[in-house]
């Protein structure tokens, strides 16, 4: 009897592990696409939010001290800034700038000015670069470049990588719900390349980096409360809750909601306080950061901060009530529109029904439901909702990782059904289409024009003005620096297509 059993018993092991090995592949296959994407375009230069939190990097790297008197003003210019008694502050929340020193101390010590100089004996001659340059300007400068060889580093390692990690994370733990690995595909490169997550995946800000830190600590939640991890892991949960209020102030809203969630799954309610600890330190690093510069524990540099005093002193730092004009501006309005420039998260809704409706799934469904909602209301409450140079409404960047089983819900659920292929197709392309415009298109993210996918960005692209990238720097300009994206994005996604059709063979196939 037990003879008879063995051949069946490894043949079930047998298969499991090919399914396994599948899953890394594909999981492999969505990380690189994403990586390169986010890697290929150089952050944008003379933007002061993320020069504000370079310049605290910097500081900490250089001088040894936590303000910025020596670099707000110079080729890291920022007007993000606060004073206080007779020093120059970053405004911005420091959990970014903490993440950045280990990067900028590393290329210091390995690199530090002689890379910057051998790049300028490399550029000063090439026209692909000189091209992206302003007018007038101070053209190549040492110092420059080693600004913006230490953006582009500090980013690569703190945005960049943690948001293609994160779409493996996303990809796995859409699985949980949804076997089939195209619909999950489809959803995590939807919401990597074609919302606004693609342009803040390469850009100093800390939009996307509370994205991976919520989202991580809401599956690591998910995880403990099915006893695929120790309660001990609780404390890590509170952990990165805590680092990503630190990080943007706004993500306390998601942290909350995660907590409750992470209380409500755990089988015994006291490992809740192990969160509450871990939260409690980076808390604590934040109090220490406020006590060296304001001496007082909970400070907000934006109470000092000579710019734009108008709005930061209006309501409760900008925020007063959701407003109608704001709340259509970030949704379907023309200009930051969520939805107007990523349709396709429209389909999230009736994948939120799915979630809602399952009692099982319910809890993960509310989270995901607050995600949306609270960022949603958050920024339309807000005098200043509109972002300043932005794609899209980047104020509701952390809560799109909580849309991407919704969408995988909807792929599964319907995608069979021609009409809603159809419909995912339309949707896809066009915010593919419309993200990238904003986001290639000319050497900063849209200004303050009207509708700003037609009248900024589209006609920066036919007139050629593609975003500085790693082609650039070899001579390539304007569209064909997009050729070996292309050629490399082409590569990829053929073995992934080709990975999808097996896999799908296999399970009809029954293995």
């Amino acid at each position: 009897m037990v003879q008879a059993r063995l051949p069946e018993a490894l043949e079930i092991k047998t298969s499991g592990q090919a399914l396994v090995r599948s899953e890394r592949r594909i999981a492999l296959l969505i990380f690189l696409p994403l990586l390169v994407c986010y890697a290929y375009f150089f952050p944008r230069w003379a933007d002061w939010n993320q020069n504000s939190r370079l310049n605290l990097v910097m500081a900490v790297v250089d001088r040894g001290v936590l303000y910025i008197d020596d670099y707000y003003e110079g080729y890291t210019a920022t007007g993000d800034y606060a004073e206080y008694e007779g020093h120059i502050y970053s405004t911005k929340a420091p959990g970014s700038g903490f993440l950045g020193v280990p990067v900028y101390w590393a290329f210091q010590k390995v690199v530090g000015g002689g890379m910057a100089r051998w790049a300028l004996g490399l550029l000063r001659s090439n026209e692909a670069v000189g091209t992206t340059l302003t007018a007038g300007g101070s053209g190549l400068l040492p110092e420059k470049l080693h600004a913006a060889l230490a953006l582009y580093l500090v980013t690569l390692f703190t945005v960049s990588i943690p948001s293609a990690l994160l779409g493996v994370l996303l990809y796995r733990s859409a699985g949980h719900f949804v076997p089939a690995p195209a619909p999950r595909v489809w959803a995590v490169l939807a919401y990597g390349l074609a919302t606004s997550a693609f342009p803040y995946s390469g850009s100093f800000y800390g939009h996307q980096i509370v994205a991976v830190l919520l989202f991580v600590a809401f599956y690591l939640s998910f995880l403990i409360g099915r006893g695929k991890l120790s309660p001990a892991f609780a404390v890590g949960v509170g952990g990165l809750l805590g680092y990503a209020v630190i990080t943007e102030y706004p993500a306390a809203l998601v942290a909350g909601a995660v907590l409750l969630y992470l209380y409500h799954r755990l089988p015994q309610k006291r490992w809740v306080g192990l969160a509450i600890l871990g939260g409690l330190l980076p808390g604590l690093l934040w109090m220490g950061y406020n006590l060296a510069i304001f001496h007082k524990p909970v400070a907000f540099g934006y109470e000092h901060a000579p710019l734009w005093q108008d709005v930061n002193t209006a309501g409760f730092f900008s925020l007063v009530y959701p407003q109608p004009e704001a709340l259509w501006g970030i949704t379907f309005g023309s200009f930051r529109g969520l939805f107007f420039l990523s349709p396709v998260l429209l389909l999230a809704i009736p994948g939120l029904y799915r979630l809602a409706r399952d009692r099982a799934w319910r809890p993960e469904g509310w989270v995901s439901l607050w995600a949306a909602v609270g960022f949603l209301l958050f920024n339309g409450s807000s005098v200043m909702w509109q972002g300043g140079y932005a794609v899209g409404s980047r104020y509701l960047v952390p809560m799109l990782p909580f849309l991407v089983l919704p969408l995988a819900l909807f792929a599964e659920g319907w995608g069979r059904r021609g009409w809603a292929r159809g419909l995912i197709g339309v949707l896809s392309i066009w915010s593919l289409l419309a993200v990238w415009a904003e986001t290639i298109g000319g050497q900063q993210f849209p200004d303050y024009t009207p509708n700003p996918l037609f009248r900024y960005s589209l006609p920066r692209l036919l007139a050629g003005d593609i975003a500085r990238n790693l082609s650039t720097v070899v001579g390539l300009s304007g569209w064909l620096s997009l050729a070996p994206l292309i050629a490399v994005l082409g590569c990829l996604s053929w073995v992934l297509a080709r990975r999808l059709m097996t896999r799908r063979t296999a399970l009809q196939e029954g293995l």
